[in-house]
């Protein structure tokens, strides 16, 4: 009778010491899908010095910081947490400062940026120049930038951030989807 009952705390122990044992691996972090919506643009309102056309999925809104500043306005992307702001000026023989000045706030990129690209913007049937930058980089706050102006009158400047830390890896498919719509508003993009 001692036989079985040791058979049977031998077989316990050995299902208690191998059947328990529990084997982790981690899984591997994720991210939110990204739901990128149709291309489809309206007209910007007449109100302004400038004209062109922005995304249906984006709301164009006055800058509350403008300090006075009349063509200041906010093109906020409510799907992606984003916000393309944009400043205007009226150019009286100052446009190399709002030049340089827009270099530098782009430039002050360099820390965190592994590349710097700028595009020449010279569409002169419409008078419209300018430099479209793409910052690259993981954690660079601002990913495009540009700025235009018809070199005697106007002058624009335009950013785009997004409200949440900066991580332009897992932002990229938006940075991109973006990009192309600021470049579809530099594309019909004129003076008033």
């Amino acid at each position: 009778m001692k036989k079985p009952i040791l058979i049977v705390f031998v077989l316990l122990g050995i299902l208690v010491t191998t059947g328990c044992s529990e084997t982790f691996t981690p899984k591997p972090k994720g991210f939110f899908r990204i739901d990128l919506p149709a291309k489809s643009y309206q007209n910007l309102s007449d109100t302004l010095p400038y004209f062109f056309e922005f995304p249906d999925y984006a709301l164009v809104k006055n800058d509350i910081h403008q300090h006075g500043e009349k063509g200041w306005i906010n093109i906020e992307f409510p799907q992606f947490n984003g916000i393309l702001h944009i400043s205007y000026k009226e150019v009286d023989q100052n446009l190399d400062v709002f030049t340089e000045d827009a270099r530098t706030l782009v430039f002050k990129h360099i820390p965190k940026a592994s590349a710097i690209n700028n595009k020449l913007i010279l569409q002169p049937e419409r008078r419209v120049f300018g430099t479209l930058f793409e910052i690259d980089g993981k954690g660079t706050a601002s990913p495009v930038q540009f700025y235009l102006t018809d070199s005697t009158n106007h002058f624009l400047r335009a950013a785009l951030y997004f409200n949440v830390r900066p991580n332009n890896d897992s932002l990229a498919p938006v940075i991109e989807f973006l990009k192309a719509d600021v470049e579809h508003m530099i594309q019909t993009f004129y003076w008033r």
